[in-house]
């Protein structure tokens, strides 16, 4: 009897997952192709690289239905480290990069991706729908293209009303491919796109010096490599969590597309990703366990070494088709009606991170630029929540402030501004109940602040202090320098 979740994982999709990992194989072929060709490296490297993966992950990932292979965005770092150093040199900073997420993995910091704002997801949606879209571009010339373009998204859009049994972009690849053959036409197809490889992927040990100098060149790649995929493959995940309405393990996940990637490397693969395209092909297919994935991968490498001369004839056209109802699909379209609804900040976050994906075409500094912004504006709103209100006493002889909000490096100059230090008192209170300190520059101000009101002869009495503030005084030892708050009564 298979555990619960095996079989929920597995076995609870077996008909639809099994299409539409075929559907996905079939797609991963010209795009791992074209990844090679990006990189600089011999296509089977790509398929071999996409192969790999997306078995491993299968087992090991921690988002069931997402696909997982060689990637463009990954394929533009490793440009200069194969042009400098060669393809040996690939392979072993495609297994460092492995071993470096699976340590993210066991260091959970997968967990990290709750950091990442709503704005900046949609953002990141969105920029990925139109590079897709966009990618697709070169391959639309000629008018027999067009046509069989707009067949192929007939096809996909319409069948559906007919019966979902069978996934729509299956059977718009299958019929443009027929009618191609048949009709004799002159259209480019995956066979143009480069040489298929003939024989199984290989166990192989990178043949470099296994020297400091060696690591010296390959860190810094595999660095960059292992920080992109990992945000490339988090949120992906968050996309197709989202999409499924189901929930994903994104610190399994960052082990287990370590393990791709270690075995990407030794088997002659190089370092990839979570694909959105190809897992919104899978989800849109009715792809939902892992069985999905695994067979994508399987399939894959039964096309290419068994049926390969199938595969070859199929034209672009009918890849260029699903690929664009992917994009269609990708895009958040009520993100555009949100601009106008959402607060400003928010649309700004998301045009942003949008703009500089496309402009760059790197997925990371384009999530890289909306994290920083959403921090800013997040620090903004804080701190204008920030406020310092005061009253005297009955004798007239003392003033108690009273503080409001979060005391931390945006808002530690306008708490210290907040005082009248030269107003003729001979006490005063400061009331921390509804406040909190939270860092360095806060603790800083409120030394400033009672330095002066002690250099004016000032008693001040410190009140209302919450644990964690007193802490975090106690702990950053303002109190322990000569003539700061050691002297200062506290309550």
């Amino acid at each position: 009897m298979l555990p619960a979740r095996i079989k929920a994982e597995w076995f609870s999709n077996v008909p639809r997952d099994l299409l539409s990992g075929t559907v996905v194989a079939l797609a991963l072929i010209p795009e791992a192709i074209a990844f090679s060709i990006i990189a600089g490296v011999d296509p089977k490297v790509g398929l071999y690289a996409s192969f790999c993966i997306a078995v491993v992950a299968a087992f090991f990932g921690g988002r069931p239905a997402m696909i997982s292979a060689a990637t463009g965005a990954m394929a533009l770092v490793m440009v200069s480290l194969v042009k400098d150093h060669g393809l040996q040199y690939l392979f072993a900073a495609t297994i460092l990069t492995g071993v470096l997420q699976a340590l993210a993995g066991v260091l959970r910091l997968g967990s990290l991706i709750r950091f990442v704002s709503r704005s900046v997801v949609t953002g990141f949606v969105n920029a990925l729908a139109i590079l897709i879209f966009l990618a697709q571009m070169p391959e639309l010339v000629g008018w027999t293209t067009y046509v069989m373009v707009g067949a192929g998204l007939a096809i996909i859009y319409l069948f559906p009303r007919l019966t979902r049994a069978v996934p729509s972009p299956l059977i718009c690849i299958i019929t443009l491919t027929a009618v191609s053959m048949i009709a004799g036409l002159k259209l480019r197809t995956v066979g143009d796109m480069g040489q298929l490889p003939s024989e199984l992927p290989a166990f192989l040990l990178p043949k470099i010096p296994l020297t400091w100098e060696t690591l010296r060149i390959i860190l810094p790649y595999s660095a960059t490599l292992a920080v992109v995929g990992l945000l490339e493959s988090m949120m992906t995940a968050t996309i197709v969590d989202d999409m499924t309405d189901t929930p994903s393990d994104k610190n399994r996940e960052c082990a287990g597309q370590g393990f791709g990637n270690i075995v990407a490397g030794l088997f002659g693969g190089m370092a990839g990703c979570a694909m959105i395209g190809q897992s919104v092909i899978n989800v849109k297919s009715g792809g939902r366990g892992r069985l999905s994935t695994l067979f994508a991968g399987m399939f894959l490498l039964f096309l290419i070494l068994v049926l390969s001369d199938w595969v070859r004839r199929i034209p672009m056209a009918a890849l260029v088709a699903v690929m664009i109802m992917v994009s269609i699909s990708t895009f958040n379209w009520a993100s555009l009606k949100s601009l106008v609804v959402h607060p400003k900040t928010s649309s700004f976050v998301m045009l942003t991170t949008v703009v500089v994906v496309v402009a760059t075409h790197d997925l990371a500094k384009g999530v890289l630029a909306g994290v920083l912004l959403s921090t800013v504006f997040f620090a903004m709103k804080v701190e204008r929540l920030f406020q310092v209100n005061s009253e005297l006493d009955a004798d007239g002889r003392g003033r108690v402030y009273r503080v409001t909000g979060q005391i931390f490096f945006v808002s530690a100059e306008a708490f210290a501004k907040a005082f009248d230090f030269r107003e003729s008192l001979d006490r005063v209170e400061i009331d921390f109940t509804h406040a909190h300190f939270w860092d360095l520059s806060a603790v800083g101000a409120l030394d400033k602040v009672v330095l002066k009101f002690r250099r004016y002869g000032i008693i001040v009495e410190l009140i209302g202090l919450n644990e964690a503030s007193s802490t975090i005084i106690d702990r950053l030892g303002i109190h322990d320098r000569p003539g700061a708050l050691d002297q200062v009564a506290q309550h």
